[in-house]
């Protein structure tokens, strides 16, 4: 087939030459976009104590001086709790002296990556607090102890109830030590967050507990919740919900969500309504 000439005609010349000044003035339009100085975001003022906004700082609800403790903590973080707003391990390690609260973040625990965490799980003074078949009363383990002879080290896994499940039964290193949980009737008063049973505590108040065992002294469960119970007054005035635990709702007919249809889950959600003696994991 012969090739034949394209004819232009003066009309799609100046559509063309219109289309070209379009094309170009988008490009300076964006160029001088471009030019602009970004504007960062400032976060906000953090209290170097409490690592809470300076506005809604703490601090007036800590000791004036750390507690003074012979147990030494270890909290096994994971690593979705760095992310949380209202966090409680921050308020426990600043009620504390430094080195007593030792935060560790992470899921999968070892000897070679976590050599000093490690030694802490050999130590036969190590105490891991999980509640389940094999763990002892922690109230009648120091019964019989004198105040102050024994420096015991507390592990204590932070997360959701199922990511500390998760981290239990999948680092050796955590079945290494004495295997404790509280049985003390307590209820949570950390009511700004949805925990499974009535009788399940955040990691504060855990470790409040075991503290005021540990060294004999009630007072130090009261002293560590203060921080906490303001925390959630502070909240609840702003807007925040008391959000009552799994085993309220179902019990109450309240919970909204639908049920869940593996029978594993189905069995959790059971226990949670006949089992009052343990935090289901």
């Amino acid at each position: 087939m012969a090739n034949v000439p394209s004819v232009c005609s003066e009309e799609d010349r100046l559509e063309t030459c219109d289309i070209c000044s379009m094309e170009n003035g988008l490009v300076d339009a964006f160029g001088d976009l471009a030019v602009l100085p970004v504007e960062v975001g400032e976060r906000r003022p953090t209290c170097l104590r409490c690592r809470r906004p300076q506005k809604v700082c703490l601090c007036p609800f800590l000791p004036p001086q750390p507690l003074e403790v012979s147990t030494c903590l270890y909290v096994v973080q994971h690593p979705a709790e760095e992310s949380r707003v209202l966090r409680t391990v921050p308020l426990l390690a600043a009620c504390l002296p430094q080195g007593k609260c030792n935060v560790i973040i992470g899921r999968r625990f070892n000897e070679e990556k976590h050599p000093e965490l490690a030694a802490v799980c050999r130590d036969s003074k190590t105490l891991i607090l999980y509640p389940g078949p094999k763990s002892q009363n922690l109230e009648e383990l120091v019964q019989y102890q004198e105040v102050g002879t024994v420096k015991q080290n507390v592990i204590i896994i932070d997360g959701t109830w199922s990511q500390a499940k998760n981290m239990f039964l999948k680092n050796s290193l955590f079945h290494l030590p004495k295997q404790v949980q509280l049985n003390r009737t307590l209820s949570s008063q950390y009511v700004i967050r949805t925990q499974p049973s009535n009788i399940c505590l955040s990691t504060l108040e855990c470790a409040a507990v075991a503290l005021s065992i540990l060294e004999r002294n009630d007072n130090i469960q009261e002293v560590l919740l203060r921080p906490l119970n303001a925390l959630c007054s502070f909240q609840l005035q702003h807007g925040a919900q008391i959000h009552h635990s799994k085993e309220h709702l179902l019990k109450n007919g309240m919970y909204d969500k639908p049920m869940p249809k593996n029978k594993r889950k189905i069995k959790r959600m059971e226990k949670l309504v006949t089992d009052h003696h343990i935090c289901p994991r």
